[in-house]
């Protein structure tokens, strides 16, 4: 057996990972917080900016088993490598071509087609230079970053396209993504030089496809699958519509990027304290719990407040605890799947959150009022999901990993 050893460069290789990371969720949603603006700037209906965002989950219904694949076959530097290439290249591509609806929707594409490789990777960083009791905390961190991605795209996009139109924009997120993917490529490591903790990651030669299958056996697995299609997918669809969602009730395209941020600086705070006491208490199940349950007041604001303050609060809230639900879930996910590796556990879980994403974002512009514009309708649907989620979470069974962690 190696010799255990935890090292301080595994910060480093999280920061590097961290930084592609929330590059690539900038490129997903930037168009959100100025949909209107971007339908009148290219001619295009709203529906069709909101496509540029549908290409990520679309692209990744058919990426995310190969790109887990890959990462788990060949490890972190090709893998995430791969992604943070192709982020690098179509998100200069996107920024020189701004001014043209297709060429911005084929380097979207591309951007999609690097995603998978990236965001597939967040477990597996943490199982790879992490000890057991830190990697909730790790992907915590590593989710963390995609939030802080989000955050500069509903926040900061609607200021640089008034300060330098949609050419500087999208320029400045083109030139950001080289400069993300260069540093990444140069300085990861793939492993450290021994492992970080006694428990194996996986077994020799483990068969990626009969991992796979195993998954779908596994009745706490089969839960959480379902639980990221309700929760994962309403967090795609309501960042992907939040300006349509509340401008019917007067709010503008700055406000609502700013209430689209504040959902995501609620969920850093709780992507830094949930995950952290979760590691600190071995606990998952509880805290799944709580999150799922703390969603339903901030989404009722969302859904029925009308004034700018109370919606800025509401979207605080529901961003906490449905943001800071993503790591934890993702942890309890790898710990409940093994020895099936890390990515493909993750992979599997954020496919389901993704399929429900698409067809969450198809409905909601379909069977909003004809009127108004109205989303509440589908809101309302989405609060009785939560609803559902808040009971399956409680019917979960606790960590078996976590457990024999904090038996020794």
């Amino acid at each position: 057996m190696e010799k255990v050893k935890v090292y301080g460069y595994r910060w480093i290789v999280l920061l590097l990972f961290a930084i592609v990371d929330a590059m690539v969720e900038v490129h997903w949603v930037n168009f959100a917080p100025i949909t209107g603006e971007a339908a009148r700037f290219y001619g295009v209906t709203p529906l069709q900016i909101g496509f540029l965002s549908m290409t990520y989950m679309i692209v990744y219904l058919a990426l995310c088993i190969p790109a887990s694949y890959v990462i788990d076959r060949f490890g972190l530097r090709i893998g995430v490598g791969i992604g943070a290439a192709l982020m690098g290249v179509f998100g200069l591509v996107k920024g020189i071509y701004a001014s043209d609806y297709t060429a911005v929707l084929i380097s979207q594409f591309g951007l999609a087609v690097a995603q998978p490789f990236i965001i597939n990777a967040m477990t597996k960083v943490g199982a790879k230079w992490f000890p057991v009791e830190e990697r909730a905390t790790a992907a915590g961190l590593a989710v963390l970053s995609q939030y802080v991605g989000i955050i500069v795209a509903l926040g900061v996009t609607p200021v640089l396209y008034a300060a330098y139109a949609m050419k500087g924009m999208l320029m400045i997120y083109g030139i950001s993504s080289v400069i993300a993917a260069v540093l990444f490529l140069v300085l990861v490591r793939d492993n450290p030089p021994t492992p970080p903790t006694a428990v194996p990651e996986e077994e020799e030669g483990f068969n990626f496809f009969a991992g796979l299958a195993g998954l779908l056996k596994r009745r706490d697995m089969i839960m959480l699958l379902v639980l990221f299609f309700m929760g994962l997918g309403m967090f795609n669809a309501v960042t992907t519509w939040i300006e349509q969602i509340l401008s019917p009730r007067g709010i503008n395209a700055e406000q609502a990027g700013f209430i689209g941020a504040s959902m995501m600086v609620g969920g850093i705070i709780g992507a830094i304290i949930l995950p952290v006491l979760s590691d600190k208490l071995r606990k998952r199940k509880p805290f799944l719990v709580i999150t799922m349950a703390g969603v339903l007041p901030g989404l009722a604001g969302l859904t029925f407040f009308t004034g700018y303050g109370m919606l800025l609060a509401a979207s605080f809230v529901l961003g906490f605890f449905i943001m800071s639900a993503g790591p934890i879930g993702f942890q309890y996910g790898a710990e409940v799947g093994h020895p099936t590796p890390e990515s493909t556990t993750q992979g599997l879980i954020l496919l389901s959150g993704q399929i429900s994403g698409v067809i969450f974002i198809f409905a909601m512009d379909r069977l909003r009022s004809p009127e108004t514009g109205s989303m509440t309708p589908f809101m309302i649907i989405f609060l009785a999901l939560m609803l559902v989620s808040v009971v399956m979470a409680a019917l979960l069974r606790e960590s078996p990993l976590i457990q024999s962690a904090e038996n020794k």
